[in-house]
């Protein structure tokens, strides 16, 4: 009998083939933002290694941020302990060879939105539980410097936020750790409560909350849309140091943190609104940006405030999100 020896070539060449179109694969595949950051601060790094920054030079600032630790404070902690009914899947659906824009697409269509479970009537005040922190130029140029890049701007300085003046009278502290934003009571509620910082808690008192509080509800005058003081009455808000929250429901955020989100310059972020006696969860307001270009002139492209983001007309707005889960009392406005 005789046996027939089976040719090799058709699998040689086929193998041939799949390994060249491998490599041109390889070679033509598309940086991704986190290497392209990784590149850029690491040429970076060597820069100031051969021209080390003069006295006030803030150039090389950049190298001692560290990726952000979301567990660190306990306000954190707490916050992505939370369960949420429509958590976001741990497979956030990203397969492999997506674009920036291809999953920033797929998380805004299947994920981000105001998600309202049980709005509560009559709101007399609520507790800030997570109060957030300024953030730096340098923080919003940096891919992994910030927890929730995409609710970032929320702390900037705008009309309906007030400095509590609590920080400012604390001189031996860290003001950039303390100086929290705060909803302003004149337009919303009669009184919003947050944490005093561990730090900064005076064991002669027991105090660990801050109470502000809105004076003279009854001068309140309806004009422009909104509940007001007259111009020429503006009273200042009542600060207390207080043991115990008034509040029966608050808010708190946090970040969205998943395997290949950062990879692709993609952050996504949730502000959570509760009920403090039941810590059942009343709503949620989800959103993402997606940053990373290669024409801006910051680290890497990455420009937080400039990202794209999805949906496009919820950053911004906290107050009025939480104004319809919690809605203010009529009797305080």
């Amino acid at each position: 009998m005789v046996k027939v020896r089976q040719s090799r070539v058709p699998i040689v060449l086929g193998l041939a083939v799949l390994l060249i179109s491998g490599c041109a694969a390889g070679l033509f595949k598309e940086e991704t933002v986190a290497e392209r950051f990784d590149t850029a601060m690491k040429k970076l790094a060597e820069r100031c290694a051969k021209n080390p920054p003069k006295p006030g030079n803030t150039d090389c600032d950049p190298l001692k941020l560290k990726p952000v630790d979301t567990l660190a404070t306990e306000e954190g902690r707490f916050a992505h302990s939370i369960k949420i009914p429509n958590s976001v899947p741990e497979d956030s659906g990203y397969k492999p060879g997506m674009t920036t824009k291809e999953y920033f697409e797929h998380l805004c269509k299947n994920e981000a939105g105001e998600f309202i479970f049980k709005p509560v009537e009559d709101v007399e005040g609520i507790y800030q539980m997570r109060p957030r922190v300024m953030a730096t130029d340098y923080e919003m140029m940096h891919l992994y410097a910030l927890e929730d890049p995409y609710n970032a701007y929320e702390v900037l300085p705008e009309s309906g936020y007030v400095n509590p003046s609590y920080s400012q009278a604390v001189k031996t502290k860290d003001v950039k750790k303390i100086a929290y934003k705060l909803y302003k009571p004149d337009q919303n509620y009669k009184f919003l409560e947050k944490p005093i910082p561990a730090p900064l808690q005076n064991p002669s008192n027991d105090a660990k909350y801050l109470r502000y509080t809105k004076p003279n509800t009854d001068k309140l005058v309806f004009e422009n849309g909104q509940y007001m003081y007259p111009r020429d009455q503006q009273p200042r808000m009542i600060e207390e140091q207080v043991k115990e929250l008034k509040s029966p429901y608050g808010f708190t955020w946090r970040g969205i943190t998943r395997p290949h989100d950062r990879e692709l310059g993609i952050v996504g972020g949730e502000v959570i609104v509760l009920d403090l006696q039941t810590n059942e969860v009343l709503a949620v307001r989800r959103g993402y940006a997606a940053s990373g270009g290669k024409t801006l002139q910051t680290v890497a492209g990455i420009w937080w405030l400039g990202a794209a983001k999805c949906p496009a007309t919820m950053p911004g707005i906290e107050p009025s999100f939480i104004h319809k889960v919690l809605k203010p009392s009529k009797v305080v406005n």
